[in-house]
């Protein structure tokens, strides 16, 4: 089967391939695109995730259960999910989306996850659909600090900072490679006081200042 290797990340066999084919086909590439779908995704992905950490966090009020909710559904966390399944290199993209990266645009991805998660439950029923949005949530949850989930690398990065009484690092563009059409950014992040240098790549200079955010936040944390 074509996309054999997804399914079974997933732990679901689709009955109908042509669900399957629709939830990973991009509006760009035909007019049997996938937003329908993804619109029945997202009311999975809401009801199971509320569901598990109500069942899970039976101590936590209903403020922090809905902060939880909206960082484990939004698009940096679907799409950090959407990563591990390899979910770009399988989409159906037009060609201007292609010749761009869409593929690995975090919002083309979270999109077509959620897409997925809807012809599950059309595929078969609701269940099938929750089983396989907590196969891939739970393990992401179990490893997540609940603390600092939701919050970017840089915010992290910066109030660590500001609680050591440190100043803020600062963000360079060291490089910019590719075509017009499909750049790649490589950013420095540097911290005079610590001599800390680390630097990040991506498809823009968000993501790449982001990456290189995650690894000073990661090697001052985690220092022993």
């Amino acid at each position: 089967m074509k996309h054999a290797a997804l399914c079974k990340q997933l732990g679901y066999q689709f009955a109908q391939p042509l669900l399957l084919q629709r939830a990973l086909t991009h509006r760009s590439y035909s007019s049997a695109h996938n937003e329908r779908l993804e619109f029945l995704g997202d009311s999975v992905l809401n009801c199971t995730v509320a569901k598990y950490l109500f069942d899970t966090y039976p101590e936590l009020p209903e403020g922090d259960l809905s902060r939880l909710r909206s960082n484990l559904v939004n698009q940096q966390t679907l799409a950090i999910l959407a990563q591990q399944l390899n979910l770009g290199e399988q989409l159906l993209l037009g060609e201007g989306e292609r010749k761009s990266a869409g593929f690995r645009r975090p919002s083309i991805l979270a999109d077509a996850l959620e897409a997925l998660f809807g012809a599950v439950w059309l595929d078969a029923d609701f269940a099938a659909a929750e089983k396989v949005v907590l196969g891939l949530y739970v393990p992401f949850i179990a490893q997540a600090d609940l603390q600092t989930l939701g919050k970017d690398a840089k915010t992290l990065l910066q109030e660590y900072l500001q609680g050591h009484k440190l100043a803020l690092p600062q963000y360079h563009v060291v490089e910019i490679k590719g075509e017009a059409h499909a750049q790649t950014f490589v950013v420095s992040c540097d911290i005079a006081k610590l001599k800390l240098n680390t630097q990040g790549e991506g498809a823009s200079r968000r993501i790449a200042e982001q990456i290189a955010a995650e690894k000073a936040y990661l090697q001052i944390t985690q220092k022993p």
